[in-house]
């Protein structure tokens, strides 16, 4: 299974903890994954202009990193969602990456997602989720699972296996 993991954090820290232990377990299991940084990314948000559903056929007017973005999006058959909690929701960035699939016109193949949400703070991420959870809802992909970690779980050897054995079961 070709797995794309959209990591939203622009730091190197508890986010990225989580998606390497899912990378380490994924790439055992015989998976192929790529992950990308949108959280250190260029990618404006979604205009709005319908240029993509005109003019543009499925081709988004801006021209930025989410171009870098587009074919892992189209090519997948699982994406996994990872963000730190950022007042409650995830990151602009991955927001921005997730809004922007609108210019595709379609969906992408996958057929499964993911979500890794870090946050310092307990009780944060509904919001997050709630999104997560519609985006399934509208697309129909699967959810293989939720993990969310707050201090003092964030960098936790019990974290990491969990989440590790998660992603070899895949």
């Amino acid at each position: 299974m070709k797995i794309t993991v959209l990591n939203g954090s622009p730091r190197k820290q508890n986010t990225t903890f989580m998606v390497d232990a899912f990378v380490k377990g994924a790439e055992e299991a015989g998976h192929t994954v790529e992950v990308i940084q949108v959280g250190k990314m260029k990618i404006a948000g979604c205009l709005g202009c319908e240029y993509c559903h005109g003019k543009g056929e499925g081709q988004c007017i801006q021209k930025d990193d989410m171009e870098k973005v587009y074919p892992a999006y189209q090519d997948s058959d699982m994406i996994v969602f990872a963000s730190p909690i950022y007042y409650f929701g995830m990151t602009a960035q991955i927001m921005a990456a997730i809004q922007r699939v609108y210019a595709l016109m379609k969906w992408p193949k996958a057929t499964k997602a993911a979500l890794l949400l870090s946050s310092m703070s307990p009780n944060v991420y509904d919001g997050a989720i709630g999104t997560y959870k519609g985006i399934l809802a509208f697309t129909g992909i699967e959810d293989a699972g939720i993990f969310t970690a707050k201090d003092p779980e964030n960098g936790s050897e019990a974290l990491q296996k969990e989440i590790y054995d998660f992603a070899k079961g895949l």
